[in-house]
């Protein structure tokens, strides 16, 4: 993924107005992102814990979403998959439901993805943080297999959101 620059950050959200992309709380420390081993940034609000955030880069373009989780709870502390780098957590995976964009999310409607709650799908998938034993299945493809599966779910998810 390319470094982004605040502004890129606030006017590539697809689900959320104007002045909520104003408002957002963006990361301080986008100079010291390890860029290349991202396929999306992706945060939590340090103000709202339940609200987080994610870009990524589609077609050429920074592509933002706003998500929400709700708390944990006694079943989220079973072993899950995040349904975007298919990484199993113990108590790390959480339901991310996102605004639909334009009409249909001014209506309420939402669509929902059982992501890591950290959102570091990208390290996970690299290798380069840990979720623990038996968390990365053992599978036959190659490292450019898993990054690219791992960013057509989350281009699926995003055409959700955009649909």
């Amino acid at each position: 993924m390319k470094p982004l620059a605040e502004q890129e950050i606030r006017t590539a959200f697809v689900n959320c107005t104007k002045g909520e992309a104003k408002r957002l709380t963006v990361p301080r420390d986008l100079a010291e992102q390890c860029w290349d081993d991202l396929d999306f940034l992706g945060w939590r609000d340090p103000q709202a814990p339940d609200r987080a955030y994610l870009v990524t880069e589609l077609d050429g373009r920074p592509v933002g979403v706003q998500l929400r989780s709700s708390g944990v709870s006694s079943w989220q502390m079973r072993r899950s998959m995040c349904s975007v780098c298919v990484t199993t957590h113990t108590g790390g995976v959480s339901l991310m439901v996102a605004p639909r964009s334009g009409k249909a999310g001014q209506q309420g409607n939402s669509v929902g993805v059982y992501m890591c709650s950290d959102l570091a799908c990208s390290l996970y998938v690299r290798g380069k943080k840990d979720a623990g034993i038996g968390a990365r299945l053992h599978e036959s493809l190659t490292l450019e297999e898993k990054v690219q599966r791992t960013v057509a779910n989350l281009a699926a998810f995003i055409a959700k959101v955009t649909a």
